[in-house]
């Protein structure tokens, strides 16, 4: 069974193998108090940005988890960069979507307030949703057992959404707008291919819309900015699945799950 996972930025800059490291903070008191770890177990702490630590536990004292370090090691970033724009919505389906892209390998989270979402994101309820949201995306990664933890982007409008766009395509990379009435099945929509040397790693989009659809004014001003749309299948899936869904055919088809 692999070693759970703790996140710990500080881990970036961590000693060699052999020495000890002091898991400490939320992490460390969720180790040690909540999960009630103790000598002889393994944890793998990481940084959120591609650095593991493999240790075994030595002694546990309250809120702080001194490690024997094993192993260390440092996962690349991927050749092409997920990212998945979420629409807001009602019943904490948004909530779930994000949990099950982040577990499947998604890179990035875009809130977006689409016209048809019902939840609404203002003044001091955003950034606390915003936060509701990072929290998720950290026990997803802890959960699926990453070394990179995704950001949570600042939410967007369809405005905004539309200028991400035509930024996102003037660096390379791809848009696809996840709509049932599509033609072209997301298994051929073409992707950006991989940078090469020093260069960014290019990114590629899913938008998803809220339960009520994305709208035909929609689609429209993201196509006008450069946004392609495809379908998933036959079925029409709901908001908290399409992402997921989507994540998951392209991790296949951009290599990572290979």
């Amino acid at each position: 069974m692999s070693a759970p996972v703790f996140v710990d930025a500080g881990v970036a800059s961590a000693p060699a193998p052999g020495a000890t490291y002091v898991l400490g903070g939320p992490e460390g008191r969720h180790a040690g108090v909540v999960q009630r770890r103790r000598p002889g177990e393994r944890l793998d702490v990481v940084d959120g940005a591609g650095t593991r630590v493999l240790g075994v536990v030595e002694a546990v004292d309250g809120g702080e988890v001194t490690l024997r370090v094993e192993d260390v090691r440092h996962e690349p970033a991927p050749a092409v960069r997920l990212a998945l724009v979420q629409a807001l919505a009602k019943g904490d389906r948004d909530h779930q979507a994000v949990e099950a892209a982040v577990e499947v390998g998604v890179d990035a989270v875009v809130p977006w307030q689409a016209d048809r979402s019902v939840v609404v994101w203002r003044g001091p309820r955003a950034e606390k949703a915003r936060a509701k949201w990072a929290a998720t995306v950290l026990a997803a990664v802890k959960q699926s057992r990453r070394a990179w933890l995704p950001p949570v982007h600042e939410h967007v409008t369809t405005r905004g959404l539309a200028d991400r766009v035509r930024e996102v395509v003037a660096a390379g990379g791809a848009v696809v707008v996840l709509h049932e009435e599509a033609v072209t099945p997301l298994a051929d929509v073409p992707l950006p291919t991989a940078a090469d040397g020093s260069a960014e790693a290019p990114e590629v989009d899913l938008v998803v819309g809220p339960e009520g659809g994305i709208s035909a004014e929609e689609v429209t001003a993201l196509a006008d900015a450069g946004a392609v749309t495809a379908r998933l299948g036959p079925h029409v899936l709901r908001t908290s699945t399409a992402g997921p869904v989507a994540v998951a055919i392209l991790s296949d088809r951009t290599g990572r799950w290979r």
